[in-house]
């Protein structure tokens, strides 16, 4: 049980990742402030509340939002020990000179803005509490600009900057800050978006969730600011 006592913050906790994340860290004793704007998928993916899990609503497009699902996670749970950062979103298919500045300004905060608001919140509480772990989710496909997905990747990129950051600003206390960066996800939606592709070459969940599971147990406290690929056999 490498979680036990521990306190994990998990944003995205409704959808595919989000909820093998839960799983994984639940199994190995964790309590679970599971956080997505969506209530109704929250409780149905997880149902009532209990000691060890909390579901809350949230914004994380808004900061007081943020700071009011953190507030009642630390209140029920007395502390805060990590934070796995999931939240974001994709859209492509604009060419840099055609993006529209609604879909620029939607892929930056739906990532990079919300990695800062519920740090913002989080972060306090890991540097009082004496340490803690924070994994974020970036893209493999950050690593290099693509056609028409100018925005995303440069989002995603501004993730894996900010963990770095993050990392350098906190790893004198005790705090790991770092990143994964999956290829395509195993999923229901990308099953159906691309049928004619090969789903066993993507990353299963379950697999993603088990690299964040180690970053974020004592077995990965020598890492800082790392940015892992996590490809399966694509």
């Amino acid at each position: 049980m490498e979680f036990a006592d521990k306190t994990f913050v998990v944003t995205g906790a409704a959808g595919n990742l989000g909820r093998a994340v839960a799983k994984h860290f639940a199994e190995r004793g964790a309590r679970l402030a599971l956080l997505d704007h969506d209530q109704p998928r929250l409780i149905k993916a997880y149902g009532p509340d209990h000691a060890n899990r909390a579901c809350l609503q949230v914004d994380l497009l808004d900061q007081a939002s943020v700071d009011q699902a953190i507030e009642a996670a630390a209140a029920k749970f007395g502390r805060l020990d990590g934070l796995i950062a999931i939240a974001g979103g994709f859209r492509m298919g604009e060419a840099v000179h055609e993006l529209s500045e609604r879909n620029w300004s939607f892929l930056i905060d739906i990532n990079a803005g919300t990695l800062l608001r519920t740090a913002h919140a989080v972060v306090p509480r890991l540097i009082a509490a004496g340490g803690g772990k924070i994994v974020t989710v970036g893209a493999r496909a950050a690593l290099a600009g693509a056609a028409e997905m100018g925005a995303y990747t440069a989002a995603k990129a501004a993730v894996i900057r900010l963990t770095e950051a993050m990392s350098a600003e906190l790893k004198g206390r005790n705090i790991n800050v770092n990143c994964v960066l999956p290829s395509i996800i195993d999923t229901p939606e990308n099953r159906s978006a691309m049928p004619d592709a090969d789903p066993n070459a993507w990353v299963a969940p379950a697999d993603l969730a088990a690299v964040i599971g180690f970053l974020a147990s004592d077995a990965g406290r020598a890492l800082h600011g790392a940015a892992i690929p996590v490809s399966g056999l694509s």
